[in-house]
């Protein structure tokens, strides 16, 4: 389970975002590629922008369900 006290500085505020756990699998990135990014020098997912539709909220929750380390979370700041 993510946890909001480790997670990326790079994480735009909101209430996705990805912690320390992450392993770059690209698998979130893939899954919703307008939302997550890739922090090439740290070797690491964050979330670049939050989800606004439900459409837009259910595709980061399937990253977030398919997130193999669950490095993934959406309890953060709203």
């Amino acid at each position: 389970m993510a946890n909001k006290a480790d997670k990326w500085a790079p994480n735009v505020p909101g209430k996705f975002y990805v912690d320390q756990q992450c392993i770059d699998c690209d698998l979130c990135r893939e899954t919703a590629p307008s939302f997550f990014a890739r922090h090439d020098e740290g070797g690491y997912s964050y979330v670049s922008k939050q989800p606004v539709t439900e459409e837009e909220v259910a595709q980061c929750m399937e990253a977030l369900e398919g997130c193999p380390v669950e490095a993934i979370g959406n309890d953060g700041d709203e």
